[in-house]
């Protein structure tokens, strides 16, 4: 091709520019890359991780004030969408991770250095940390393991063998336990920092006591024992009292029937019995007088 600037490619040329796919030390790499990045900047702001910092059930990490923001006022919704899949609906589906600070470090690097406070090692890109539910206190996964007992290291508050939470798990293992962790805390009506999920109980009690009394009003008085029974009300004096407000409705009622108002709208003539002044239907019962017919 002659002095176009364009040129084909030969076979080889295609086969050594070919894809390929990456190399273990690529992927290493790529890794450390992706962890540095996720502890040290929250994911929805793009802000550097700060104290406080909170965590949801699949152990990332966000700035508490990001959260609350979204939360409140719903800034930065579809960012926050993106980042939590939708496990965060409430302050109740976090926990405050509470990590222990190296003050040595502090003064030669730019952000806090996070260290675990049994073994001193540094929490971060390349480590296996993990935190504990519900108190959020940080350790390595190296110390909870060698250390026996279900209490927490740095407040003894207890904490069951389900609630030890990998920091950014990278494991498929992990990831798949903390999915199943979340299914079986929903099914107990429970969220991932161990508290009562909204609209739970008393709200689906009160919908239940309603139901009942509507059932148990909606049935005659002479069955309500049987009403009584049959909508679980077990409360007697709630029963009796239901029975006398019916019983006194019903009475209103007859009350009403018998009063001279309404009997006045009923005539009390014999249906049967014909009269003369009604023998003339175009007239509506009204006879017309024989002077004005001629």
């Amino acid at each position: 091709m002659g002095n176009d600037g364009g040129s084909i490619p030969k076979r080889r040329e295609l086969v050594k520019e070919a894809a390929r796919n990456p190399t273990a030390t690529e992927l290493r790499e790529s890794q450390h890359e992706q962890q540095e990045y996720c502890w040290t900047t929250d994911p929805i702001s793009q802000k550097p991780l700060a104290q406080p910092i909170v965590s949801d059930s699949a152990g990332k990490l966000y700035n508490k004030d990001t959260i609350l923001e979204y939360l409140v006022e719903g800034a930065r919704k579809d960012e926050a969408e993106n980042a939590t899949q939708g496990s965060i609906k409430s302050l109740k589906d976090v926990v405050e991770v509470k990590f222990t600070v190296n003050a040595d470090a502090t003064t030669k690097i730019a952000r806090e250095a996070w260290v675990c406070p049994v073994t001193g090692d540094k929490l971060g890109p390349g480590s296996k940390a993990v935190y504990l539910v519900p108190c959020g206190h940080a350790f390595s996964a190296t110390a909870i393991k060698e250390v026996s007992g279900e209490r927490c290291l740095t407040c003894e508050t207890e904490y069951a063998s389900n609630d030890i939470i990998p920091i950014l798990p990278a494991v498929a293992t992990d990831i798949a336990r903390l999915s199943l962790r979340v299914k079986t805390l929903q099914e107990k009506g429970l969220t991932h920092s161990l508290k009562k999920a909204s609209g739970g109980g008393k709200k689906r009690k009160k919908k239940d006591e309603l139901s009942q009394t509507t059932h148990y009003a909606a049935t005659p008085v002479r069955d309500a024992p049987a009403a009584t029974e049959n909508a679980g009300i077990k409360n007697i004096a709630t029963a009796s009292l239901t029975a006398k407000v019916l019983e006194e409705q019903e009475r209103i009622k007859k009350r009403r029937l018998e009063s001279g108002t309404v009997r006045s709208l009923f005539s009390s003539r014999n249906q049967n019995e014909q009269h003369a002044n009604k023998t003339d239907f175009m007239t509506r019962g009204y006879s017309v007088p024989s002077t004005a017919k001629r």
